[in-house]
């Protein structure tokens, strides 16, 4: 101290900041420390350590699934790198190279599981029109088919409108979207809008404002409008490891690969998307909006790029080239833009806290679900299972960036949610994220009808992998995934096949517990009464099956 004392001013304020100084970056390094975390020696997001709901009480459904197969998954090959493979092409399906998890040499595959517990649960009260007596099950008269098309109008009777002879494709799909999907199943018109994304010549190109990376609107002629994201990197590019999800680049194969698994899956909830190759010299430059001009210039490889103006990758070191001016993209079908078809934007109950330290609300609370189920419009009618269909979706394609949804106000609240940007997904095939599945595991719910189609794929004859490849397999830009996405495909649905079975259990262990079939029928944990989509009515709870109309 009295060395201190002696030393003049200046000289103490110089050791006290020098001491500041030590002191800020020590406790800046434990803070660091604290965000990214360790693991096995390497950092990791905070994010990807799972912190159960709640750590006194584990029994729960979700943090059993957790445990049992968050390991399992990770320990089976969930490695997050760049694929640096310079014999990798666009579609290549080698996966012996690098890139992929090492196969293990003598370990035997396991049995194929066919769940037939879970086939039972939904072939069962259709074979029987009347139940045993200890089966409470109360089963409903399926809707005539003029009662089915009363209750599902389009946008064309509502707004009382029809095609004229000019009308595009375009319009004319637009005006029969209807109050239960975008399209009915198998409509021609489909096909027909994605052909003229494809062959149409571009008329004028615009960046379109907002969002977090770039985004062009395309106009076509007679007053078609697609949405096109470039595409960015080879589709072997995995999502980089220190890349939080609100943070990663969005993928043009994923908006495409989301489409037809939205179609597969029987939902009808997604926009026609489809591939298509670009000059950007003839298609973009010398058609494009005078904003957009100002951001082109050539690289030192003498290949066409331009970046646009956004608030991530939009400058010159992430800028979009061409080789040497042939780029690729995903073009989008727009929504209806009349003043009559706006869209409500919802906040989805599952968001994430899209912070790299804080937890959303349902990351912590055991109950969530049970307070979700008391809040409109999930209290009564179809949305709650819409949700569920929604997740199982998004962990499908491994999509984390759901944090809002969209409905049609013309219909009210009884309509679908659109399934809405996905560029996000098909990130990290090697990866499976349980927290996508949340909704699932915490209320024990899911529609009969898409418990059916998942058993459908699982069991064959073709599996999902299989019918996606066949799918996308007349796009332009073929093959839109990369190989080892299609084999997440087979592995996720049969992850989510054993979180329904283990809702099953759980809630037959239950006295009070319950089990629902059906059309539009659910798995539920008697925590809250039971809901049907169509009607919008609450069933009694209770032991037993339940079919909806």
């Amino acid at each position: 101290m009295y060395w201190f004392r002696s030393k003049k001013l200046k000289e103490r304020l110089a050791l006290g900041f020098g001491a500041s100084l030590v002191l800020f970056t020590l406790l800046l390094v434990i803070d660091l420390q604290m965000d990214l975390g360790v693991s096995r020696g390497e950092f990791t997001p905070s994010h990807a350590r799972i912190r159960y709901a709640n750590q006194e009480d584990k029994s729960g459904i979700y943090n059993e699934f957790h445990r049992r197969y968050l390991a399992k998954s990770n320990a089976s090959g969930s490695k997050e790198y760049l694929t640096t493979n310079p014999h990798t092409h666009r579609g290549h399906t080698d996966t012996s190279g690098p890139g992929y998890p090492a196969k293990a040499a003598t370990t035997a595959p396991p049995p194929h599981d066919r769940f037939k517990d879970l086939t039972t649960l939904v072939v069962a009260p259709r074979n029987r029109r009347h139940p045993e007596p200890h089966e409470k099950i109360i089963v409903k008269e399926d809707l005539l088919q003029d009662d089915i098309d009363e209750s599902n109008p389009t946008l064309a009777d509502l707004l009382d409108l029809a095609p004229g002879p000019n009308a595009s494709n375009l319009e004319r799909f637009q005006l029969r979207i209807s109050k239960r999907e975008l399209y009915r199943k198998g409509d021609h018109l489909v096909n027909a809008v994605v052909d003229d994304m494809v062959r149409l010549p571009i008329m004028h190109v615009v960046q379109k404002e907002g969002g977090t990376q770039l985004k062009l609107i395309i106009d076509y002629p007679n007053d078609i409008h697609a949405l096109f994201k470039p595409m960015r990197f080879p589709r072997e590019q995995q999502t980089l490891p220190n890349h939080f999800y609100f943070t990663d680049y969005e993928r043009h194969t994923a908006e495409i690969a989301a489409f037809h698994l939205d179609r597969l899956l029987d939902f009808r909830r997604a926009m026609p998307v489809t591939g298509r190759i670009l000059n950007i010299t003839t298609e973009i430059y010398q058609i494009g909006d005078e904003g957009l001009l100002k951001t082109f210039f050539v690289s030192p490889s003498n290949n066409l790029c331009f970046h646009g103006k956004c608030s991530y990758y939009c400058d010159t070191s992430h800028a979009i080239c061409g080789n040497p001016d042939t780029l690729e993209g995903s073009f989008a079908a727009f929504l209806p833009t009349q003043p009559d078809t706006q869209r409500k934007v919802w906040r989805h109950p599952w968001r994430r806290s899209y912070h790299k330290r804080r937890k959303a609300q349902w990351e912590t609370d055991a109950d969530y679900c049970t307070m979700v189920r008391d809040i409109p419009p999930y209290d009564e009618g179809r949305r709650l299972l819409d949700l569920m269909d929604m997740a199982v979706f998004d962990f499908l394609t491994g999509n984390m960036d759901r944090h809002h949804y969209e409905t049609f106000k013309i219909f009210g609240n009884e309509t679908f949610p659109i399934h809405l940007d996905h560029g996000r997904g098909f990130g990290r095939p090697f990866h499976d994220e349980l927290s996508i599945l949340a909704p699932v595991l915490q209320c024990c719910l899911i529609r009969s009808s898409t418990l059916e189609t998942l058993l459908k794929y699982h069991n064959g004859p073709k599996p999902l992998s299989e019918a996606m490849r066949e799918s996308m397999g007349t796009d332009p830009i073929a093959p839109v995934l990369w190989e080892p996405h299609l084999v997440a495909l087979d592995r996720r649905v049969a992850i989510v096949l054993q979180a329904i079975r283990d809702c099953v259990r759980k809630s037959r262990d239950e006295e009070d517990g319950q089990q629902l079939v059906g059309d539009d029928a659910v798995v539920g944990d008697g925590s809250s009464n039971t809901l049907d989509r169509d009607n919008g009515k609450q069933q009694p709870p209770g032991n037993g099956f339940y079919r909806g109309s």
